[in-house]
């Protein structure tokens, strides 16, 4: 899910820039595509729009991650798998996916953005407009508790692409210099879902270490053998953050690793926008985070 923030006192100029105007389709010729197929069913075909200062992708049917890698010399050997948000509907593609890439890629980390296929929408800006309205108020009003089995079933597609990302990484270490034991998964909001449930389903991807920003944390369900997690809330976010945190509970009472960042403001969607708030924080401690776990300036 994505950008819907009042948090902050003062004018938010990405707040402000909140209309939706349709632009061309990023050309993007490191994407490789994950071999998953087109998404069944599919009629309206992928196309993006900006908001927010940001882009975005909508009805993805054709899954594709995109490498952004570190300078060989400084090259960890740890790697993340980057799953944006946007409530199934759209990916904050910029947002949450390239700008974290990059941010990792400095640190020595080589990171994948997910383009993970999407829940059809309208064609027409107006009416993906009013479709994203509906749902973000519904989401609002009644934030979801998701079941494992009801994720895994309505996740069906994802879940591949995302086994299929961990898949060809690994397929590929060697020559991206990377250690297919220390591959993670870093997901926003909706993306956030996608992360916790593959590291639940998706029984190939093994996931070395899980980073939820945003994500609903009401799932009950610990994976076996759990990796550790991070977790990054803004207390006045609308969606999540009046829920509960039994993720974070049950992950604790199952006697493994996970770091909690409750931030006092932020909203829902900060990711990677300049903000006056300390959730914008969140990046740095999870760089710490994965130093300490021996993921970051720990050569392979």
């Amino acid at each position: 899910m994505e950008k819907n923030d009042n948090a902050s006192k003062e004018p938010d100029p990405v707040q402000a820039d909140s209309k939706m105007r349709e632009i061309a389709i990023p050309d993007k010729p490191d994407a490789i595509e994950l071999g998953t197929g087109p998404l069944p069913g599919a009629k309206n075909q992928e196309a993006w729009y900006s908001q927010y200062g940001s882009r975005f992708a909508r009805n993805v049917t054709v899954s594709t991650i995109t490498p952004f890698l570190p300078d060989p010399a400084t090259a960890s050997g740890a790697a993340v798998v980057v799953a944006p948000g946007g409530g199934f509907f759209s990916l904050s593609m910029e947002n949450e996916g390239w700008d974290v890439a990059r941010a990792l890629a400095k640190h020595g980390v080589a990171a994948f953005v997910l383009k993970y296929r999407l829940n059809q929408t309208p064609a027409d800006i107006p009416g993906f407009e009013r479709a994203m309205t509906e749902m973000f108020t519904a989401t609002a009003s009644r934030p979801p508790r998701p079941e494992p089995e009801e994720m895994k079933e309505q996740l069906t597609a994802q879940l591949e692409d995302s086994s299929a990302a961990f898949a060809l990484i690994r397929s590929r270490a060697a020559e991206w210099n990377i250690d297919p034991e220390r591959i993670g998964m870093v997901g926003f909001s909706a993306g956030a879902a996608l992360t916790i449930a593959t590291a639940l389903f998706a029984e190939t991807a093994k996931p070395a270490f899980l980073g939820d920003i945003y994500g609903p944390l009401t799932l009950k369900a610990v994976p076996k053998n759990a990796p550790p997690l991070f977790v990054a809330l803004a207390a006045d976010d609308p969606f999540f953050a009046n829920s509960g945190y039994e993720l974070i509970d049950n992950w604790r009472a199952a006697g493994m690793p996970v770091e909690f960042h409750l931030y006092e403001q932020g909203g829902h969607g900060f990711g990677m926008y300049p903000k006056t708030t300390t959730s914008t924080g969140w990046f740095n401690a999870f760089i710490s985070w994965l130093t300490m776990h021996g993921m970051v300036n720990n050569k392979k």
